[in-house]
């Protein structure tokens, strides 16, 4: 667990990573702007999950980008977390401490969620309450070089039974966004 030096727990991870996936972020030119693959991608993640809501998400040092963005209406603007709950929908930017994205970051390996509300650490995020998250399920997406340049994720205002299978189908999710991120960089598509 992390904590400040006042001994409070931490509810975003530190992320000593981040310097680095911007930088390749910036040199795979993806991670500040929508990619129509991506959006693509996301509505595919969420059809297998049956998910309302599915993401494409490029964390750096301050936000979350979602460059692929799956919601039920189609709508995928909104600029920050105020327009986002204002409106009940989930926008391309969120602030890095919201979400559950950077754990899957700091953590490097998948994290489940079938209802936030279960883990008192993850419940009092602010999601919750502006936006309605009650379930999530999400993968780190790590490039052939070794660097995790984000995830894949789906969320629920509902909470959701995702099971075995679903872990199983984001991981698959994330590798296969790996590599379809792998054949942009080699110019395959």
């Amino acid at each position: 667990m992390t904590y400040n030096r006042i001994g409070h727990l931490l509810l975003t991870p530190v992320d000593p990573e981040a310097p680095a996936r911007v930088r390749r972020l910036h040199q795979l030119g993806i991670g500040d702007r929508a990619v129509p693959a991506f959006d693509t991608f996301a509505d595919r993640l969420a059809e297998m999950t049956g998910a309302p809501y599915s993401m494409v998400n490029f964390i750096d040092e301050n936000r979350q980008f979602f460059a692929g963005l799956h919601t039920p209406t189609g709508t995928h603007s909104g600029t920050d977390l105020g327009a986002v709950a204002a409106t009940s929908r989930i926008g391309r930017f969120l602030a890095r401490d919201h979400g559950y994205c950077p754990h899957v970051v700091a953590r490097r390996k998948a994290l489940v969620l079938e209802d936030v509300c279960d883990y008192p650490r993850f419940a009092g995020n602010p999601v919750v309450d502006e936006i309605g998250i009650r379930s999530y399920m999400g993968a780190p997406v790590i490039d052939r070089t070794d660097i995790l340049l984000g995830t894949v994720c789906v969320v629920d205002t509902e909470p959701r039974r995702w099971g075995r299978a679903g872990l199983e189908t984001i991981k698959a999710m994330a590798a296969e966004l790996a590599e379809l991120i792998r054949r942009r960089e080699d110019g395959g598509i």
